[in-house]
């Protein structure tokens, strides 16, 4: 209950739709009660009885009299029954204008809480830091933030239909089999709570099944985007039939859970549908004229099986209600265990600008570890001065992309402290340190839009151009005028229209328009040709201009205009100087240098 009522409080923005709706169908209900009413002077005047009031009338009949009496007159009984006929038939309009009204709300309301939902979820996880992305499958993310809210909706969309529509029904209808007959009644207003006993436990097991088949569908999602994203290593490695068969198994998973929850939830129908006829056959036995010395009426016992009839057809909705609150309340479940993770990348209210670098940047004694006990970084003590450029070598795992990763502050020393001037890193925002930052990483990330979106990524407001500038100085005017929209080209998902070193061009243009004055660069040109990697590395020349830059270096013959070179190993700071030096300490940057020279020349 207590997840079930923060999900309905995502309805309170929209409280004056949700009344507008409410009154709608309860307005609805009362002429829809009001219809079936109709049917005792209608079945009156079809068998040629009078059109006085009987003897010994039920409230109804009283009511149905008074409305109907003008209507009959003192006319033949065919002038009467068309009068009746008719009324009717402008009654079932009227209600129907109601039922679109409340309908039309209902789902304004639902649509309107899913995207809220969605946009809440999509903010939480952009406050959430480096280390959850790492943790978490790019599938589940997407998962969590369209089919589990989807869901969700769903489960809101059916709580607004029972409560609007088949709530006001229910209560009509009810009034109506009372003041026709109590003691049939009676009989009749057990289905509901019958229905809800019987299905408690059924629903407890439908939640848990479907929050089990939302996993298995996130797992699906999590196959699907890792094979779109990795299409040129798939269609490499002529690895489609694997795929395929990941696939196949993920969808047999989903199928598998899906079934498991759906072979629970189908049993309301027949149920309530069981109950039901069973609630119809007593009241046959108890009310039939002439059973049990019963007294009704013939049109009144009819109009009450008629009005228990379409007392069924509510009773049904409201009790596939909480199968589909459970499904939805799985699905909510995940998106609030989502929306429950601490934000880890916002800042504190109080947190400074950051003013810029004015002298050093100072590493102190940092330790950082992913796992406990397994650190990542072992005691770095590293200064970068104002305008110098470093290069951080050592072998894979290291611990250099860790390193200038706590320079943006994606990741926070857990031992240490990362100074700018001699103030710690963590007294300024995220957002103002980012911007002084410029990164090329060695994933070069292109969206799916326009060359010139692309490289205005972080300055939207940049003319056309600084944008042009930033193009020639990156080597990238040249292909991009030879493309067949030139700067609005659509470069497709990734970038897949463009070449590696294209796309590493586009990546340093986008930092060359927003001229930070701090640089990380992991070094990405051992994939290329040796023209893209001419070209590529003319760009970096400019890049590196009149900036303080750390360079992630996979390749020494790229630190070559590096003022210094650090090597870690292990996590650890083992050797720092120039390349001279290092290669004749003996140390492992020697090693790597000899290693690095065999490959080259055999």
């Amino acid at each position: 209950m207590q997840r079930f009522r923060r999900l309905l409080g995502y309805l309170r923005p929209y409280r004056g739709w949700f009344a507008a709706g409410l009154i709608a169908a309860l307005f609805a209900s009362v002429l829809d009660g009001f219809t079936f009413t109709l049917l005792i002077p209608f079945l009156r005047l079809l068998f040629g009885a009078a059109t006085a009031i009987p003897d010994a009338p039920t409230l109804v009949e009283r009511v149905m009299h008074a409305v109907a009496a003008p209507l009959l007159g003192d006319g033949d009984a065919r002038t009467a029954l068309a009068a009746v006929t008719g009324l009717i038939v402008a009654v079932v309009l009227v209600k129907n204008m109601a039922v679109v009204m409340a309908g039309y709300l209902a789902v304004s309301i639902q649509e309107s809480v899913a995207r809220d939902l969605r946009v809440e979820l999509y903010g939480h996880i952009q406050k959430l830091g480096l280390p959850f992305y790492q943790r978490t499958k790019g599938g589940q993310l997407l998962a969590r933030v369209l089919s589990d809210s989807e869901q969700v909706r769903v489960g809101v969309s059916s709580a607004l239909v029972s409560v609007l529509r088949n709530g006001a029904l229910i209560v009509v209808y009810v009034g109506i089999l009372f003041a026709l007959s109590w003691r049939l009644a009676l009989v009749t207003l057990p289905l509901a709570p019958s229905l809800a006993l019987i299905m408690r436990p059924i629903l407890k097991r439908v939640r848990a099944r479907a929050r089990d088949a939302a996993e298995a569908r996130g797992v699906l999602a999590v196959v699907v985007a890792e094979t779109v994203a990795g299409v040129r290593l798939v269609k490499t490695h002529t690895a489609e039939p694997y795929e395929r068969r990941r696939f196949v198994e993920a969808a047999r998973g989903h199928l598998r859970e899906l079934l498991r929850a759906q072979r629970l939830a189908i049993l309301a129908s027949p149920l309530s549908e069981t109950l039901g006829a069973v609630v119809i056959v007593l009241l046959l036995l108890i009310g039939m004229p002439g059973a049990t010395g019963a007294t009704m009426r013939p049109e009144v016992f009819v109009a009450f099986i008629a009005v228990t009839l379409r007392l069924m057809s509510p009773v049904k909705a409201m009790t596939q209600f909480p199968v589909l609150a459970a499904e939805a309340l799985a699905g909510a479940d995940r998106i609030f265990e989502m929306l429950d993770q601490e934000p880890d990348d916002v800042d504190p209210p109080d947190a400074l600008t950051f003013p810029g670098l004015e002298r050093e940047i100072v590493f102190d004694d940092v330790w950082y570890a992913y796992e406990p006990g397994r650190w990542a970084l072992r005691g770095i003590d590293l200064t970068v001065g104002r305008g110098e450029v470093v290069a951080i070598v050592g072998p894979s795992g290291a611990g250099k992309s860790t390193l200038v990763d706590l320079l943006p502050r994606f990741i926070a020393p857990q031992r240490g402290a990362v100074l700018v001037d001699g103030v710690p890193l963590s007294t300024y925002s995220r957002r103002s340190i980012r911007q002084a930052l410029g990164i090329v990483s060695q994933e070069t990330v292109i969206f799916n839009d326009s060359v010139r979106a692309n490289i205005a990524y972080a300055e939207p407001g940049a003319t056309d151009a600084a944008v042009e500038a930033a193009a020639r100085a990156a080597n990238a005017h040249e292909f991009i005028v030879q493309l067949p929209d030139g700067y609005e080209t659509q470069l497709g998902e990734r970038g897949t229209r463009l070449s590696g070193g294209e796309r590493q061009r586009i990546a340093i243009a986008r930092v060359l328009l927003r001229d930070p004055p701090i640089l990380i660069l992991d070094e990405a040109t051992s994939a290329l040709d040796t023209e893209s990697e001419r070209l590529v590395q003319e760009a970096i020349a400019r890049l590196l201009e009149h900036r303080t830059v750390l360079v992630i270096a996979h390749r020494l013959a790229t630190v070559a205009r590096a003022d210094r070179i650090v090597v870690l190993d292990g996590g650890r700071l083992v050797e720092a100087g120039d390349h001279a030096k290092l290669v004749s300490a003996g140390g492992l940057y020697q090693r790597i240098h000899e290693f690095e020279q065999l490959t080259v020349n055999g």
